[in-house]
């Protein structure tokens, strides 16, 4: 076969950029790096709720996503952070359009392995959509659950608002803090408070819808009497604290965020009440309340840093009145 003489004078330049190209490629490659601002967020995340406190038998913590830069990378990471309850696809294009480099979402948006990433699953469109912008996502979850001063702590503190009345507050599952600073001592999952003296279920009703963001509606489970329900115990898990809760025999009344139809009749049967508020309207008041301050506080060294609260995350469930529906499910004539 003969070739022309022009494409023989020109195979070896294809042939030297083609090798220049790959080098270039390998070294890039090689030299991926986490940006300083991700890993400062990192570390002020582990430095507030140590990775060991979460409960590894079946919790999935830490850096899941990474973001990286490169030698050659000319713009530098936005030291934006964003921090959502539950990251969906909603909250990542917010991610985006809000310049965050680096999400923490409470909850892991990766619980399990994946065996595929495509854009069949709206959660692998996610990591798709993330990696696309560079954008890094790392999950505390029941590292903020255990902690001194986390979420299970902010719960059992709202009990401590009631006037005229002193608390004391125990930890329901504690965790083996052998290895972390004294200031972690007495972690782990739930807690029980007790009260000086009786107070009434409506007041507590009251008092975790307001604390809790102000909620308009909760969930309540209570034996029928034909007194004013009365509470001295109360035990608090946020999420799904059924089986965190299960041990606490003294309790008069369990504050969770979901719990399922048979536990709550057993308890009701007990002669307990229980506050349910839907799953993560018992966690979403933290990031504003309490993470948010602690983040700014751990990262006020780092120039233009914004720690931001998602506008878009919201509990999937949410109570309608059915003669007053929401404009997207009213009832259209044909």
């Amino acid at each position: 076969m003969n070739f022309p003489s022009s494409l023989l004078r020109t195979t070896p330049k294809l042939i030297s950029s083609f090798a220049s190209y790959t080098q270039q490629r390998t070294f890039t490659m090689a030299t991926m790096q986490r940006p300083p601002f991700t890993q400062q967020v990192v570390k002020a995340m582990q430095t507030l709720y140590p990775e060991s406190l979460a409960d590894r038998a079946w919790d999935n913590v830490g850096l899941l996503q990474e973001n990286f830069t490169t030698p050659s990378t000319t713009t530098p990471t936005s030291p934006v952070v964003l921090l959502t309850n539950d990251l969906t696809p909603a909250v990542a294009q917010e991610a985006i359009s809000r310049k965050a480099s680096v999400i923490v979402s409470y909850h892991p948006f990766i619980f399990r392995g994946l065996k595929s990433i495509t854009l069949a699953d709206p959660q692998q469109r996610i990591v798709l959509l993330l990696a696309q912008h560079n954008i890094a996502v790392y999950s505390p979850h029941t590292a903020i659950d255990a902690a001194p001063g986390g979420m299970a702590d902010w719960l059992a503190q709202m009990v401590s608002s009631l006037p005229d009345r002193t608390t004391t507050i125990s930890t329901v599952t504690p965790v083996d803090t052998s290895s972390l600073p004294d200031k972690f001592a007495g972690a782990g999952y739930g807690r029980k408070v007790q009260l000086s003296q009786p107070t009434g279920l409506g007041e507590l009703v009251k008092l975790y819808a307001k604390g809790l963001g102000g909620l308009k509606h909760v969930m309540v489970a209570r034996p029928k009497s034909e007194g004013q329900f009365m509470v001295k115990t109360v035990a608090v898990c946020p999420g799904s604290g059924e089986s965190v809760l299960a041990g606490v025999k003294d309790a008069d009344l369990i504050v969770t965020g979901e719990m399922s139809h048979h536990p709550a009749l057993k308890l009701v049967m007990e002669g307990k009440a229980v506050i349910s508020v839907f799953h993560s309207n018992s966690e979403r008041a933290f990031l504003r309340e309490v993470l948010k301050g602690q983040l700014e506080e751990e990262l006020k060294e780092v120039e233009g840093v914004e720690v931001l609260i998602s506008e878009e995350d919201q509990d999937p469930f949410q109570i309608v009145d059915v003669e007053d529906l929401p404009r997207d499910m009213g009832m259209q004539t044909v």
